[in-house]
């Protein structure tokens, strides 16, 4: 039951305690106004009722005796007529007495009595009354005294004995009344002793469950507040303070499971951070070593360059030498062209020239093939151009064997002048020939033109390589110096994690007590075997 309820309960025990008096009181009130108005309302007209009647009926019996008394008609006349009023006053009276003051059998029996000796009484009058009318004066005095005087004081008994019922309940309703007060007293007194009394067993009640549950509440706090997590909270009410104590132990699991994510977490952390401080230590003496192992590739990248500015320079003048040689034999076809001419010019007369140009022709022919074979081994060198010497000392010994030649054919000439014809058409073939070998050695110098700008290139993006091989020297050694940073940073926060598991460790956890209590003993029959006093320190 919640608390709101307890108290609504109490509330409710009051209310009904106010009601239950409440309503006493009013039913002992009405009580004591019904027997307090008792008398106003019966007892009081019953007895002016009574006492109307009383009178007339004294009137009557004064009026009796007068008229027994009187000689005169006209007075007898006005006093029968005074005493039928009166009769009828003391009838009327009666009537009314029953219809508005009759208060119980016994007063119902009484007031038929007070009718009975009323009707005896006018019985015994009428016959005073018809002794006067008929003028027997003695004779009515003598009825009075002996016959109607008697059923009178018997009428005036009746009426007295009913005047004194009357009295008596009177008297009984104000001790009734007084009772009534008497009893209201009592049962109210008892009545508020009784709510009292369970208004305070219930707050009593009320106010030790409260208590107790928060006392506990309190102490579960208090324990809290100093780090021990290890109270355990046993439900005894589904009150609201059951509710808090719930939601205390509700707190305390989630504080138990933060510390224990949160122990770990620092644990992980501190082995993460000594796992990542030693391969940062690793890593900055690898990056150490990639950065001397980076200079010397940028020295050795430096002597490359130099070594390719070195061929570059090369090919240049082979550049040149072969744009020489170019023009050389160039010159040299002109040259082959005038002799061509001059030969075509000495045509007629030169016969023997024919076996000559044929010699020229083989040689020619030789020529060609070697011409091709050097711009083959041109094509294949490459940079270096390698085999351009080998072709360029071929064609000289040719050159030398074509001079051999031409001194022979000047020989033959002089001998056989029929030779000449032949000989022109091998000059002419010859002309070709080193046509040809113009047109191999301008294809060897633009290889080596190419070469040269290639070589030129190669030249500039060693340079660039050079170049971003010093940028990552630089980043190197910038890395170098962020892994320091991250080394000294994995060691901060190492030591935080340290910090966070000194701070978290001031939580007592239950399985951490129950592995100390079980610890204790051990410890302790340890610390006996030794000889010495051993504290157990917490698991």
């Amino acid at each position: 039951m919640t608390i709101a309820n307890k108290l609504r309960l109490l509330l409710l025990a009051v209310v009904l305690g106010l009601a239950s008096l409440t309503g006493l009181s009013i039913h002992h009130s009405n009580r004591i106004a019904d027997a307090a108005s008792y008398s106003a309302v019966n007892t009081v007209p019953s007895l002016l009722l009574l006492g109307e009647a009383g009178e007339a009926i004294f009137r009557i019996r004064v009026g009796i005796w007068r008229y027994a008394a009187a000689t005169d008609p006209a007075v007898r006349a006005k006093l029968e007529k005074s005493m039928g009023t009166n009769r009828d006053k003391v009838i009327a009276a009666f009537d009314r007495y029953e219809k508005e003051a009759l208060s119980d059998a016994t007063d119902r029996q009484l007031l038929q009595a007070d009718r009975d000796a009323f009707a005896d009484y006018e019985k015994s009058r009428q016959v005073v009354i018809a002794l006067g009318a008929a003028g027997k004066i003695e004779e009515a005095l003598h009825a009075v005294e002996h016959q109607v005087v008697p059923p009178g004081d018997k009428l005036i008994g009746a009426l007295a004995a009913h005047r004194q019922y009357n009295a008596q309940l009177g008297q009984q309703g104000v001790q009734a009344a007084q009772g009534s007060l008497r009893s209201a007293v009592y049962q109210a007194v008892l009545m508020s002793l009784a709510v009292c009394a369970v208004v305070a067993v219930v707050s009593l009640l009320i106010s030790r469950t409260i208590s107790t549950s928060l006392g506990e509440a309190i102490m579960t706090a208090r324990a809290i507040a100093t780090g021990d997590l290890s109270t355990r909270i046993r439900r005894r009410a589904d009150d609201e303070v059951g509710q808090l104590m719930i939601a205390i132990q509700q707190m305390t699991d989630s504080l138990v499971r933060i510390v224990s994510n949160v122990r770990s977490s620092a644990s992980a952390i501190a082995t993460a951070t000594g796992e990542i401080a030693a391969g940062n230590l690793d890593l900055s003496a690898r990056t150490e070593s990639q950065a001397g192992s980076i200079e010397e590739t940028a020295s050795a990248m430096e002597q490359l360059t130099a070594t390719v500015r070195q061929n570059a320079d090369n090919a240049q003048q082979a550049n040149v030498l072969a744009s020489s040689a170019s023009s050389i034999a160039t010159e040299g076809g002109q040259a082959v062209q005038q002799v061509v001419r001059t030969m075509e010019e000495i045509n007629a007369s030169s016969l023997k020239i024919v076996d000559i140009i044929s010699v020229i022709d083989g040689i020619a022919f030789q020529t060609n093939i070697l011409a091709l074979n050097a711009a083959v081994e041109a094509a294949r060198a490459g940079e270096q151009g390698r085999g351009f010497a080998v072709v360029a000392s071929e064609v000289r010994s040719l050159a030398q064997r074509s001079a051999a030649a031409a001194r022979e054919i000047k020989q033959l000439i002089d001998d056989s002048v029929g030779k000449v014809e032949s000989g022109s058409r091998l000059v002419a073939q010859a002309g070709d020939t080193i046509q040809q070998v113009v047109d191999s050695v301008r294809r060897v110098t633009d290889i080596v033109a190419d070469i040269t700008a290639a070589s030129a290139e190669q030249s500039d993006g060693i340079v660039q390589v050079n170049q971003a091989i010093g940028l990552m020297d630089q980043a190197t050694q910038q890395n170098a110096a962020l892994v320091e940073q991250a080394a000294a940073a994995s060691q901060s926060m190492r030591e935080q994690a340290a910090g966070l598991s000194e701070a978290v460790a001031v939580f007592k956890l239950a399985h951490e007590l129950q592995m100390q209590g079980e610890a204790a003993p051990h410890a302790t029959a340890a610390g006996t075997l030794a000889g010495r006093d051993v504290l157990a320190l917490p698991a």
